[in-house]
């Protein structure tokens, strides 16, 4: 019998699989590594995930995996990588945001590896919308192969919902995908902007944190943009 539950699961495991295939078609994923997840609205700690071992292009509803808070693989026949199982599990359950994206996207992961560590929020417009946002990870211990550098990791976030990780990449989190996926797509063009303006050599002209401030509650408080996108997404893909 099909029930309410199992309808809002569907929905959450084809979201999923779109945001994966957008990422893929605007270049934000590497390989078959990265990964996103999305918690189920029973707050039961179960979440659903990309599986292993597929590219994000490929990925349809019926490959992503259902775990527990702990790994354990619920539904799903495919495994998950470790790494993004402890990384995961734990910005889920101590950060309490319903959706976990990481990625190592080019613009944003290049910025990670530079002093400052992470974008700068008073350059442009689309970085605008981060201006107080943003926490930066600065201690780069290698891959996440324990829980207990999952839960260092996402101890590191706070209040933030975006973590820059140095030598790594980023995490993105959201209280739904549509609006999760449309802050990772916005951070990597305001990344990109940022470095292409760099790297012209010409001196910046950044403006205010008042001003960004200003410009990121005009902007995250109206989200009705970031679901149009998430819809047209889906139309196009």
């Amino acid at each position: 019998m099909v029930t309410k539950d199992s309808r809002s699961i569907q929905a959450l495991r084809e979201d999923l699989a779109l945001a994966l295939r957008a990422a893929h078609h605007h270049g934000l994923g590497e390989g078959v590594c990265n990964h996103f997840s999305i918690e189920l609205p029973d707050r039961s700690g179960r979440f659903l995930i990309n599986p292993r071992g597929l590219l994000w292009s490929e990925v349809q509803a019926a490959d992503i995996v259902l775990v527990d808070a702990n790994g354990a693989r619920l539904e799903g026949r495919h495994d998950v990588e470790p790494s993004a199982m402890f990384i995961h599990a734990a910005v889920h359950r101590l950060h309490k945001k319903a959706c976990v994206l990481h990625s190592h996207m080019p613009y944003a992961s290049a910025l990670a590896l530079t002093q400052p560590g992470c974008l700068d929020t008073t350059l442009s417009q689309n970085a605008m919308r981060f201006h107080g946002r943003i926490a930066i990870d600065r201690r780069y211990n290698g891959l996440a192969l324990d829980a207990s550098e999952g839960e260092r990791i996402a101890s590191v976030m706070g209040q933030a919902d975006i973590l820059f990780l140095t030598n790594h990449g980023i995490v993105v989190c959201g209280d739904r995908i549509d609006h999760a996926f449309d802050d990772l797509y916005y951070l990597e063009r305001a990344c990109m902007s940022e470095v292409v303006a760099r790297a012209t050599g010409l001196p910046l002209a950044p403006s205010t944190a008042a001003m960004a401030r200003r410009v990121g509650r005009q902007m995250n408080e109206e989200r009705l943009q970031s679901e149009l996108f998430f819809k047209a997404l889906r139309r196009h893909l």
